[in-house]
């Protein structure tokens, strides 16, 4: 695997952050509130030009996939920030993403479905992370997948780079048609 190949990292990899940043801290709550809206106008884009089912590299996932995929994703990142907050020192729990992209779902259903979730669930997670401590700040969680030791500052700049990571597919696909 290419990990400097821009189709497939198109604004890169995402590289673990020191903790204890304030500023890292803001920029990755105002990023994962601002994610819904700036999803719904790439969705809508692909809608009106007929392109979620538009791979954004050859052997990658469709548009339509990426943005399901999203939601399955930040669904788990949000249970994996609150049971870092509740829990002491958790395992997150990994899943086979890939998986869940082929799951009958994702094809049937219409991607609104998946940016209606986002929605509200960035909402609660952008105030979620809002209102947190420097003590909560400094909870940890061991991802067992990745192997490291996250902070929850520094998972949440992995899941506000993990949606601008997605944007970036998505706008590969409507640069290339």
């Amino acid at each position: 695997m290419n990990d400097t190949d821009p189709l497939r990292y198109p604004i890169g990899t995402f590289t673990v952050p020191e903790t204890g940043d304030e500023t890292l801290r803001l920029q990755s709550i105002k990023r994962i509130g601002s994610l819904p809206e700036r999803l719904e106008v790439l969705a809508d884009e692909l809608r009106s030009r007929k392109l979620l089912d538009t791979p954004y590299r050859p052997g990658g996932w469709t548009a339509q996939q990426v943005i399901h995929h999203l939601a399955d994703s930040h669904l788990h990142a949000y249970r994996r920030h609150k049971v870092t907050l509740v829990e002491d020192h958790p395992t997150l729990v990994p899943y086979n993403e890939g998986s869940w992209a082929e799951l009958p779902d994702v094809a049937a259903v219409p991607v609104q479905a998946s940016l209606d979730i986002l929605r509200g669930l960035h909402l609660r997670w952008a105030v979620l992370l809002a209102q947190c401590t420097d003590r909560q700040w400094r909870r940890t969680a061991f991802h067992p997948g990745s192997g490291i030791t996250y902070h929850l500052d520094t998972l949440a700049a992995h899941y506000a780079w993990h949606g601008d990571h997605h944007l970036g597919h998505l706008r590969i696909v409507l640069e290339n048609k």
